[in-house]
């Protein structure tokens, strides 16, 4: 079939799109933990028939550059055996998946008896078994301890639930009931995307809508390509470190080398660290999503995110190194503080080269937090999982943003009432952390400060973030944001400051106090408008 007319391009576009959006939607509405429901930690996305990438909704970032190699790896292992009403699960970070917690759901779409795509989600669930609550400690030295590994497998067969698979994995985690109701939530989000892709196909036909995606795809291509060109030839590099890995490493090198020319955009990371003892190693689709999101937000972000606008870029990460973990590594901070840190190289890199496209330093963390015990209330195993904003870096002509998740990571907070409803937890502080932002032309955004008092007889807290030895770095002459810290406070005794990548226990009427970095500044302070520099006194922001 000929090339679409543009008004019907532009339909079937904006359908797919609409289509990943309404599962994420389905996804949210159905889901029983508080990280699906209130933080909305789960992404949703097209693919066509051969595992490309299509459409997506705006999840999160570090999601959705990685499922691709899910979806190829289900193609992979299944080729000659995926049959309509088949759903597959996996979350093995070495067989396609991520991190342990986020599980990924597959479902092929059939249309008179021919595969034309798939629906695809991933979910972070609050907890998947292994040596702690949450199942994000820092503690673990290989992916064994980490929790249950799920290779790409058959939850559903033409149809029919495999309940033993499903006995499984809910006999291997915590919180088994809550686990249930998020993954049936993922089914529905899948049943919904298969569903109104047949009604798509039911009101334009299959071989417009199937020639839609491909021409979705080559557009996204000549896009990326066009803003390719528009920036100066040549290469730079750079280097950033993470604070440790919770055991012997510290300041672990993650090393760049963009080579801009030719129509393509080549990100070199060999020099970087070994991977590592501890759970900050980060596997290659992880590596990839981090450079897949750098470069739509030097470019041009409005150019639809599928297979055609990453064709020109090229990753080059050797095996074995902290940015291409191989097993048995630990892998749990990979997919949420490493990946922010290859974001922060991938940005200074382009720094010299379109520095008016390139932000100061955010927070660079994401301040995992995952407390576990048992509720009095309910007598029943209870997990929390939370990643707590910080500051957005100073940008060109712009402030940062005060406490906001950034880059990596697009959910929300939960919300103190749903929190304090659902966990026996108590929110005693929440709040902004004045003078954090990196002072400058454009100040950076500021950090946040959160108390979490327990109210359960004990608890176990797992902490993994970074950015607390190194600082958030500013641009173009400006000065570094404040780095974060945790500490404990006792009932009964004096403060206790915590390493960034620990596990502690906690008793009742404990409270722990995060406090998270903030943003870079951006231009040299002097050049701060004194109107701005007033402002930012009477706000108590300095």
């Amino acid at each position: 079939m000929s090339k679409l007319d543009p008004v019907t391009f532009e339909i079937v576009k904006n359908s797919l799109v609409s289509l990943a959006e309404e599962m994420g939607v389905v996804l949210r509405r159905s889901g029983f933990s508080a990280n699906i429901k209130e933080r909305r930690d789960f992404s949703c996305a097209l693919f066509d028939a051969e595992g490309r990438l299509v459409a997506q909704a705006e999840h999160i970032p570090v999601h959705l550059g990685a499922m691709p190699h899910s979806v190829k790896t289900v193609l992979q292992e299944y080729e000659d055996d995926i049959a309509e009403g088949d759903g597959f699960i996996l979350n093995d970070p070495f067989r396609g998946g991520t991190h342990l917690p986020d599980i990924t759901m597959v479902s092929p779409i059939f249309y008179r008896g021919e595969r034309v795509g798939f629906a695809a989600n991933r979910a972070h669930h609050s907890d998947v078994g292994g040596g702690t609550p949450g199942s994000m400690s820092a503690l673990s030295t290989d992916v064994f301890q980490e929790g249950i590994r799920i290779p790409p497998v058959k939850l559903a067969d033409k149809g029919r639930v495999n309940s033993q698979l499903l006995d499984l994995i809910l006999s291997n985690v915590r919180t088994p009931r809550e686990r249930l109701g998020d993954l049936r939530a993922q089914q529905a989000a899948n049943s919904v995307g298969t569903k109104r892709f047949a009604e798509l196909v039911g009101k334009m036909g299959i071989r417009t809508v199937l020639t839609g995606m491909s021409q979705l795809m080559d557009y996204s291509s000549r896009l990326m390509l066009r803003e390719i060109r528009k920036i100066p030839s040549g290469s730079s590099r750079a280097v950033d470190y993470l604070d440790n890995d919770g055991f012997d490493a510290a300041n672990i090198p993650i090393k760049v080398k963009l080579t801009v020319g030719n129509g393509k955009l080549v990100f070199d990371f060999t020099g970087s660290s070994k991977q590592v003892k501890g759970p900050v190693n980060a596997v290659y689709s992880i590596t990839l999503s981090a450079v897949y999101y750098v470069v739509r937000c030097v470019t041009d972000p409005n150019i639809a995110p599928n297979e055609g606008c990453f064709r020109p870029i090229e990753v080059i990460a050797p095996q074995g190194t902290i940015v291409n973990a191989q097993p048995p590594a630990p892998v749990a901070g990979g997919n949420v503080e490493t990946s922010q840190r290859i974001v922060d190289v991938a940005l200074k890199a382009f720094g010299s080269i379109v520095p008016e496209r390139v932000c100061a330093a955010c927070q660079g963390t994401m301040n995992n937090v995952t407390i576990g015990g048992t509720d009095p209330k309910t007598g029943r195993y209870f997990t929390y999982y939370e990643t707590i904003a910080g500051g957005f870096g100073g940008r060109y002509q712009r402030d940062g943003i005060d406490g906001v998740h950034s880059h990596m990571t697009n959910t929300l907070n939960t919300p103190v009432e749903a929190l304090e409803a659902g966990f026996p937890l108590r929110v005693r502080r929440y709040e902004l952390v004045p003078g954090s932002g990196g002072r400058g032309r454009f100040r950076g955004g500021l950090g946040v400060r959160r108390e979490l008092e327990v109210l359960s007889d004990e608890a176990t807290v797992s902490l993994l973030g970074d950015r607390q030895t190194t600082s958030p770095w500013g641009f173009q002459g400006g000065k570094a944001g404040a780095s974060g810290q945790y500490s404990l406070l006792r009932k009964d005794g004096p403060a206790e400051r915590l390493a960034s990548k620990s596990t502690t226990r906690m008793r009742r009427c404990d409270v722990l106090s995060v406090s998270t970095p903030g943003g870079g500044g951006y231009g040299p302070p002097s050049r701060r408008a004194a109107q701005l520099e007033m402002s930012d006194r009477l706000d108590a922001k300095l």
